[in-house]
C-alpha cells in the first residue's frame, strides 16, 4: 500500500469514528428524554393519586361518621387504614417499587441498538 491508501484509511477511520460519536449522542439523547418523561409521568400520576385518595379518605371518614356517630373514631379508622397499606407498601417494596424500575432502567440503557440488530 502506498500513502495515499493509508491516507484514504486514516480519513475512513476518523469518519466512522465520528459517526459513532454522533449516533452515541442521539442514543444517548434519546434514553434520556424517555426516561426523564417516564419521571414526569410518574410523578403527575403520583400526585394526582395523593390528591384521590385523599377525597376518597374524607369520604370514607364520613361514612363511618354516619355510621359510628363519633367523628374521632372515623379519623383514627381511616388513618389506620391507610397505615395498614402503607406498611404493606413498603413490605413488598422490592417486587412493587424497585424491581419495576431496575427492569425498566436495564431495559431502556442495555437493550440493544436498532443498529446492532
Amino acid at each position: 500500500m502506498n500513502d495515499v491508501d493509508y491516507g484514504k484509511l486514516w480519513q475512513s477511520f476518523l469518519s466512522h469514528l465520528k459517526l459513532e460519536v454522533d449516533y452515541t449522542k442521539l442514543s444517548a439523547a434519546e434514553k434520556t428524554s424517555i426516561l426523564l418523561s417516564r419521571i414526569f409521568l410518574v410523578a403527575i400520576t403520583i400526585v394526582l393519586g395523593m390528591s384521590a385518595l385523599l377525597f376518597l379518605a374524607f369520604s370514607l371518614a364520613h361514612v363511618i361518621i354516619s355510621a359510628t356517630g363519633s367523628a374521632v373514631l372515623a379519623y383514627l379508622i381511616v388513618a389506620l387504614i391507610l397505615l395498614i397499606i402503607l406498611l404493606c407498601i413498603y413490605a413488598f417494596k422490592k417486587q412493587l417499587i424497585l424491581d419495576p424500575v431496575a427492569r425498566f432502567v436495564s431495559k431502556l440503557f442495555l437493550s440493544p441498538d436498532d443498529k446492532d440488530k
